[in-house]
């Protein structure tokens, strides 16, 4: 058995621990792809176009009350006039843009990579995270990087 392979299985045992079905369905989904013999193909894949179709179905998500009807321009423009909803617009922003730095980063310094990844990995499996975490975990760690080079 690979390295690969026993590392998945630790990651599987954590998701089971933690309950958390969305590790345990993406190692599962991970570890069938390995041990069927597709993952010269699909890895490569996945590897450079996951993050792009992973955004895009979270996208789809936040859209739906928009093409169901249930949120409609009177639904946006009354939340508009709350102090909540500019916070959420700004906040939208904000990480969008740290979100840019961090694909800078990794473009930049593939090997952090592993550290984001296992951030993300413990953050789904002991807190009941989102796996979202890489691309605006490289942002926030360019942002402070940069803190860093600048003041240190």
């Amino acid at each position: 058995m690979s390295q690969a392979s026993i590392f998945l299985l630790i990651l599987l045992g954590i998701g089971v621990f933690a309950k958390n079905q969305s590790l345990m369905i993406a190692v599962g989904f991970l570890l069938a792809v390995k041990w069927t013999g597709l993952d010269a193909k699909l890895f490569p894949l996945l590897q450079s176009k996951g993050i792009n179709w992973g955004v895009t179905v979270i996208t789809i998500a936040v859209l739906v009350p928009i093409a169901t009807g249930d949120i409609g321009f009177k639904q946006m423009g009354d939340a508009l006039k709350s102090y909540y909803a500019w916070i959420a617009m700004g906040s939208g922003i904000a990480v969008a843009l740290i979100a840019k730095n961090g694909v800078t980063l990794l473009a930049q310094d593939p090997h952090i990579t592993a550290a984001l990844v296992l951030g993300t990995i413990l953050a789904v499996a002991l807190f009941n995270g989102v796996a979202v975490g890489p691309l605006i975990g490289a942002g926030i760690a360019y942002l402070v990087m940069q803190f860093v080079k600048l003041f240190g």
